[in-house]
């Protein structure tokens, strides 16, 4: 199978290949019923040592950056409860996590979850983070622009692996909210 985009060397349709997939992200692809079919969620076998987006589009093409989308876990705090929640912006761009983000979350402060809970809370690797697995309950912004593109390129979970989907279905995952310019 050909990827949707990039020139990767190997590509198949996630549900044929859940193994490759940390277990969250399997279940929800496994268990996806989205008006997007699952089979249209791609999995691509990439290198782990070049899962951040710099290396990353540097190796496999400039290209992917302009239909790539960064998936970020934020911590709100509003009178010592904190709530942790997921950001998807596009991978050139940085969540407005100060603003937007803070303002959507009925938060006092926002900042980037530490690296040990992100990975613990989700059950993916960091670098790999991906909104197909995130808990449903979990509050998931998406920037309206990665829901508009035709296909995105977003973690798998894992640092190994890619997985390419239609934008639509990224505004059709559990907790997701649609919002413009939620990048800067």
């Amino acid at each position: 199978m050909r990827a949707p985009l990039g020139s990767f060397d190997q590509a198949r349709p996630a549900p044929d290949c859940l193994d490759e997939l940390t277990r969250p992200v399997a279940e929800a692809v496994r268990g996806w019923q989205g008006n997007v079919p699952a089979r249209d969620i791609v999995y691509v076998d990439t290198d782990p040592a070049i899962a951040d987006t710099a290396a990353f589009v540097a190796h496999y093409g400039r290209e992917l950056l302009a239909t790539s989308a960064n998936c970020v876990v934020v911590a709100a705090r509003r009178g010592g409860e904190t709530t942790l929640a997921a950001c998807l912006v596009p991978s050139a761009a940085r969540a407005d996590v100060n603003g937007v983000v803070r303002r959507l979350l009925d938060a006092r402060k926002v900042s980037f979850a530490p690296m040990d809970t992100a990975v613990e809370q989700t059950g993916m690797e960091y670098g790999g983070i991906t909104p197909i697995g995130l808990p449903s309950d979990w509050p998931l912004l998406v920037d309206s622009a990665v829901a508009a593109m035709p296909h995105v390129l977003v973690g798998s979970g894992r640092r190994r692996g890619k997985l390419i989907a239609p934008g639509a279905l990224f505004a059709e995952l559990p907790g997701a909210t649609l919002v413009e310019d939620l990048a800067r």
